[in-house]
């Protein structure tokens, strides 16, 4: 997959990479419909840093959430 174009696809993928990794319980409040590609550097940024760590404390989950959640449009 080629990360370097802001789509609408590759948004998707990335959140459901993240939500995956994550095993996040509440994936609905996660749907990669509520993201947009004006945030699609933001969002790289993030993906890459969840998918290069295997574990995270319960305070680095609030925080990968909560940047997640001002992210959506």
């Amino acid at each position: 997959m080629d990360l370097t174009k802001p789509t609408q696809e590759n948004v998707v993928y990335m959140i459901d990479q993240i939500k995956e990794k994550l095993r996040m319980v509440n994936v609905d409040a996660m749907k990669s419909e509520h993201f947009s590609e004006d945030s699609y550097e933001d969002l790289v940024y993030l993906y890459e840093m969840v998918m290069k760590r295997d574990t995270f404390s319960p305070s680095e989950m609030q925080a990968i959430v909560s940047e997640l959640g001002a992210l959506r449009k």
